[in-house]
């Protein structure tokens, strides 16, 4: 008899059954302590069970999905509202002239020279918003985003692209108006090393650099252009008689123009000619800046709406997702506590088992 009584009591079956039924209970609260900790269901997507793995290897790439887009859109429109800040500004300084040439041809001379030093104080101006940044990005910078697209700004006054302006408008009294106003054009017009104020990156065709503009995805498959290149129009055409096909060209070329100017050559015959010249290529260049402008203020509407719209899919896809992998807390905390409770009842038993011998089993049979 003695050799069918086990050290887990007098049947071995029964301790075998206690100790399976301990290592169970004690893997139930090890699973509840980990759902508890982080909060889900399991660590692993097999952990899930078949059908909610496979509603989470589903939904998991989705949220991920809409939530890079999301990103995308922030930092795409946040560079809009700079780009949009600064053309506001540009187009600030360019309706200043407009208006100044308007009557610059009756002023006195004196009235010339302060028009002409505050142009070039304005064309430094205007070089400088067009490197404005966002985040260290040049948001006029098009695919060059890390580089300024007018280089050296500041000193844009000792640039090819002033000095050889200047020198064609000082030949004003013998060239004649004409020639002046081809020669600043073709100069504002230029993408030769050492003529454009602009980076190399900056000085392409217009078409070049309409094709490298810089874009976002957007819902269905978009892909929306969302930048304006510092040398080039984003989304509207210059139109008139007397423009480089890029109202940002066109306003540095008037800004260089007035400041070339001096008041020894107010009587010249081809004065009024190239003042009149630069009122109207100012007055196009602002009528293609503020539709441009507001191109890119609707394209930024649209994608905050896209944004929005991408935010609510996303919430909806992590509800869906946390149906299946978050661990309902309320119930995880209290089945941790029955099922410690069973584990230690678990322990207590084995622990008596453990302790009975065959006199304590037989004693009360023989009493």
């Amino acid at each position: 008899m003695s050799g069918a009584i086990t050290a887990a009591g007098f049947d071995g079956s029964i301790g075998s059954a206690l100790l399976q039924d301990s290592a169970a209970v004690r893997q139930q609260l090890d699973t509840l302590l980990q759902q508890a900790g982080s909060g889900y269901v399991a660590d692993t997507f097999a952990g899930l069970g078949s059908g909610a793995a496979a509603t989470a290897l589903a939904v998991a790439p989705q949220i991920a999905a809409t939530q890079t887009s999301q990103s995308d859109i922030n930092a795409a429109t946040a560079q809009m509202q700079v780009a949009q800040t600064a053309l506001s500004q540009i187009s600030s300084i360019a309706s200043t002239f407009y208006a100044d040439t308007n009557n610059l041809n009756g002023l006195d001379p004196s009235q010339v020279d302060s028009t002409a030093s505050d142009a070039q104080q304005a064309l430094q101006q205007v070089g400088g918003l067009l490197d404005s940044t966002d985040g260290g990005l040049y948001v006029f910078g098009g695919q060059d985003s890390a580089n300024p697209p007018v280089p050296n700004a500041q000193n844009i006054l000792s640039s090819g692209f002033f000095t050889q302006i200047q020198s064609t408008v000082a030949g004003l009294a013998g060239s004649g108006a004409s020639a002046v106003i081809a020669g600043t054009l073709a100069v504002a017009g230029s993408n030769a090393a050492g003529t454009s104020p602009f980076s190399a990156a900056m000085s392409q065709p217009a078409s070049v650099l309409q094709a490298q503009r810089p874009s976002v995805a957007a819902g269905a498959g978009q892909i929306v252009p969302i930048g304006i290149p510092a040398s080039a129009n984003g989304f509207i055409a210059s139109t008139g008689s007397s423009t480089t096909g890029s109202y940002t060209r066109d306003i540095l070329r008037a800004l260089a123009t007035l400041g070339s100017l001096n008041s020894s050559q107010v009587n010249d015959a081809g004065f009024a000619a190239v003042v009149q010249d630069v009122h109207i290529s100012l007055g196009d260049a602002l009528t293609a800046l503020n539709q441009d402008a507001g191109a890119l203020g609707t394209t930024q509407t649209n994608l905050q709406a896209e944004q929005t719209t991408l935010g609510q899919t996303t919430t909806a896809l992590q509800t869906q997702l946390s149906g299946v992998q978050d661990a309902d807390m309320t119930s995880t905390l209290a089945q941790l506590s029955q099922t410690q409770t069973r584990l230690q009842a678990s322990y207590q038993l084995l622990s008596s088992l453990q302790s009975l011998s065959l006199a304590k089993f037989l004693s009360p049979m023989i009493g």
